[in-house]
Order: structure tokens, then sequence, then C-alpha cells
């Protein structure tokens, strides 16, 4: 066995030995055949009228990112990447002796940068900032209690007057798709029930229109009273005019 082993290593060093050599004379023999390039060189030039027709030729603009060609949203981007580049350039010079730091401090500029980003897009839409950081939601003075409430013990008209004069336009909210349950309950369209889910009188609607309609009244309502969303006058009477519309429609 350990002969068989001594064969293959001194076959495997014999043959990379004659490898080497034959690819270090093959090298020696293919440089003494180079030789001198004698022959003439002839030097061609381009017009001046040339060069002027290329530089006017959109297809030989290689040019990137140059700024008369990127949109508003990309300038954006670039200001920021910017911004950030020299925050960066800035805070390393500063702490590039602390181990591990410089990256640190990259990654935490680039989460001020997006959580930026984020604000502005928030605040954009007409989101309240501010109540996703609290625990709780500002407590809104409702005349019932939500888990014992009673949609046939409310008068839904005074309440919804009473909130509309306190400018608690959330609440009117609330009370205006509370007295669409009634109604459809009324109407013996669904069976209201104290633990029932909004998704699950949906379901009971049989009418296309009407349930594409109580499914957009669901969800202003879900987005405004859960999602403890403001809501202004203005806003407040196109949603009105939307329940009313509905009443139309189930009467």
């Amino acid at each position: 066995m350990m002969r068989r082993v001594f064969v293959f290593i001194f076959s495997l060093v014999f043959s990379i030995f004659l490898l080497t050599t034959a690819l270090a004379s093959g090298k020696k023999h293919i440089q003494a055949k180079i030789r001198p390039d004698s022959s003439k060189i002839e030097v061609k030039k381009i017009s001046d009228q040339a060069i002027e027709k290329f530089n006017h030729d959109k297809d030989f603009d290689y040019r990137e990112g140059t700024a008369y060609d990127m949109s508003a949203w990309t300038r954006f981007w670039a200001w920021v990447a910017y911004i950030i580049d020299w925050l960066w350039s800035k805070i390393k010079s500063a702490f590039i002796s602390v181990p591990g730091s410089a990256t640190f401090l990259k990654y935490l500029l680039l989460a001020i940068a997006i959580g930026f980003v984020v604000y502005i897009v928030l605040k954009s839409l007409g989101i309240d900032v501010s109540n996703l950081w609290r625990r709780e939601s500002k407590k809104i003075q409702v005349p019932f209690t939500e888990s014992l409430e009673d949609i046939h013990g409310i008068d839904f008209d005074s309440e919804i007057e009473k909130a509309i004069s306190q400018h608690n336009y959330r609440l009117g909210v609330r009370l205006l798709y509370l007295k669409c349950l009634k109604q459809l309950s009324d109407g013996k369209l669904i069976t209201w029930q104290i633990d029932k889910t909004n998704a699950a009188y949906l379901y009971e609607l049989t009418d296309a229109e009407q349930k594409q309609t109580f499914s957009s009244l669901t969800k202003e309502f879900e987005y405004i009273w859960y999602g403890n969303f403001s809501i202004d006058q203005k806003g407040f009477n196109g949603i009105y005019q939307l329940f009313q519309d509905f009443k139309k429609q189930i009467l």
C-alpha cells in the first residue's frame, strides 16, 4: 500500500516537473521568435466636422444620471443620497478612531433618512403621526358602553346632532354606522347581535349593490374610528351623504 502511494506521489511530482519544464521551454521558444514590427504605421486623422457631428449625435451620448433628464422624484432621492454622503464624511472623520463606529453611524444615518421620508409621506396623506407613538388613543366621551351598546336603545338623531355640535366628527361617523346597522336590522336584511363582526353583517347581505355600498361604508368607518384618524366637518359631510344615499337603497 505504501509503495503505491509513493509511486503515485513520485509520478505526480515528476509530471508537474515535466509540465513546468515544457511550458518554460515553450515560452522561451515563443519569445525567441518575436521580431520587432518595422511596418509603416499610417495615422488616420478625424476631421473636426466629423467630431462635431458625433458630439451632437444622441447615440454617442454615454452620460448617465444627468440632471436635465432626471424626474423630480429621482432628483429628490439624489439629494437625500448627497446629504447622507456629506453627513457620513463629516461624522466618519470625527469618529473613525472608534472600532465599528463607522459602520454603525452609516446605517444610523440611513435609518434616519428613511424615517424622514416615511414621515413626509404620512403627513402628505393627512395622517396624524403623533398618534402612532401613543400607547392609548385620545379618549372620546361615548354616551354608551361599547361592550354593552344596544342599537335599538339609542336616539341616533339626537346623539349625532350632539356630536356635530361638539365637532366630534369621529364619534359622529361611529353613530352613523351604528344607525345604519339598525336600519339594516329593521329591514330584516341582517340579524343584529352584539358579538357579530362587521364582516359577518356584510356576508348576510344578498343584494350585490347593497353589499358593495355597505362594504365601502364599513371601510370608511373602520378607517376613521379604529384607525384613530381625525376628520373635519367637510369630510364628515361627505360621509354623512354616503350614509343617506345608502339609506335610500335599503328602504
